[in-house]
């Protein structure tokens, strides 16, 4: 290639790809490095829950499984696999007036929506912890976070709930009062699907209908 060719027009279209690269390079940096003015003070080991509302599930088992792998990816930047440390759900609830005078709302099931579930996952990893927060693969967590969790048969979106760095007696949080919990599941009234069952529990049958 004789560069001496190469006209004043050429070496303008060059110069103007190789600056479009570079942009672009450092727009990919900036956004998935984590820049913050926050030194980083120490890494830590930091739960996080991460809550799902209405999830359609015509499965008999719950997608999530304590112990199991999930691949997450927070903002939309891939991350990687985590294992499960705790899950709650509970099918969708309504509040219905209550017929007792002491009491003016009781909580039910939804029997309108019979397949959708709400989860609370609880994931664990090691995190730098800054003045601004803990920060993991270049994304900070925090509440209202939006994040995907990926597995062999799923791929659902939720957002962060809950954020905790662990000292080296503190246990997983389980899920705080009033979240979903895994319930042994109920015998499913006519036309309604089982709960998915909690670990080590044999899902009920399903209805003849």
């Amino acid at each position: 290639m004789n560069f001496k060719e190469f006209k004043k027009t050429d070496w303008l279209i060059i110069g103007l790809v190789i600056a479009f690269i570079i942009i672009a390079v450092l727009a990919f940096v900036g956004k998935n490095t984590f820049l913050s003015k926050s030194p980083v003070n120490s890494e830590e080991q930091v739960a996080f829950q991460v809550f799902f509302r209405g999830i359609t599930i015509t499965d008999q088992d719950s997608p999530f499984k304590p112990n199991d792998e999930t691949f997450i990816t927070i903002r939309n930047v891939p991350y990687a696999k985590l294992k499960i440390s705790d899950v709650k759900f509970d099918r969708r609830k309504i509040a219905l007036p209550a017929p007792s005078t002491k009491e003016k709302v009781m909580i039910v099931d939804d029997v309108s929506s019979p397949f959708q579930f709400d989860f609370l996952v609880t994931l664990v990893d090691k995190a730098k912890i800054t003045d601004d927060g803990a920060v993991v693969g270049g994304n900070k967590l925090k509440i209202g976070v939006p994040i995907i969790l990926e597995g062999k048969n799923y791929k659902l979106n939720g957002t962060i709930s809950n954020v905790q760095v662990l000292s080296q007696n503190q246990q997983v949080p389980q899920g705080a009062q009033g979240a979903p919990q895994a319930n042994a599941p109920q015998p499913p009234a006519q036309g309604q699907r089982p709960m998915p069952p909690v670990q080590g529990q044999q899902p009920p049958m399903p209805v003849k209908r």
